[in-house]
């Protein structure tokens, strides 16, 4: 279809050969229900092609495939966006979607852990909690060095908690995801992505900044 923008889906980047299968596959999946539309993926680190050099020249909406709004997408996706006259939705998270993901996944019975990959910037960090708390759930971080994901779960078994499972806010496999099976909880629940759901927000971001209706 001429003068339909193309859909950049912006993905953080990783180095799991799992996470990097996972993203590709979620994305295929956007692009066999847009059809008329050109879907491509770039990344704001670890991977090539990095959102700078992919938006180069396009008509395109960029989806940060990120789960709340920290630096890659104020500072990385904002500059390439603002360079190329191109338009950026919000990122996936946190979205009611994701709350939504994770709550069919915890028991009713549980004790929960939140599991995010851990950032000092102030609006990370608000979104996290915001998330937490709508999944009446205790945070914590797969990096950094206050409340790691292990010592959460040990000060919880320490407290009396029987069943614990943490709700793993990550999009995809990884470093920080193999991560938490190590933490000693009961059950971890999968990356976010492996939800169909997760593809409708894809595509719902796209659709809200387009004309692009809801057939193709």
């Amino acid at each position: 279809m001429k003068g339909v923008p193309v859909l950049l889906a912006v993905a953080h980047g990783t180095r799991s050969a799992a996470g990097q299968a996972q993203i590709r596959e979620l994305v295929d999946k956007v692009a066999c229900r847009l059809p008329g539309v050109d879907v491509r993926l770039a990344y704001a680190d670890v991977q090539q092609p990095r959102v700078g050099d992919a938006i180069q020249g396009l008509d395109a909406v960029v989806v940060p495939l990120l789960l709340s709004s920290g630096y890659h997408v104020r500072v990385d996706i904002a500059r390439a966006v603002e360079a190329n006259d191109a338009v950026a939705t919000a990122p996936l998270g946190p979205d009611p979607v994701l709350v939504e993901s994770l709550a069919r996944k915890i028991g009713a019975t549980d004790t929960v852990v939140l599991a995010a990959a851990g950032s000092s910037d102030p609006g990370w960090r608000a979104d996290i909690a915001d998330v937490a708390a709508q999944l009446n759930a205790h945070v914590a971080y797969a990096s950094g060095t206050e409340s790691r994901v292990d010592d959460v779960v040990r000060r919880l078994r320490a407290q009396g908690a029987e069943r614990i499972t943490v709700a793993a806010y990550l999009l995809a496999e990884g470093l920080f995801y193999r991560s938490l099976h190590r933490a000693g909880a009961d059950r971890v629940t999968p990356p976010l992505c492996a939800d169909p759901a997760v593809v409708d927000l894809v595509l719902a971001r796209y659709r809200h900044l387009t004309m692009v209706p809801s057939g193709l």
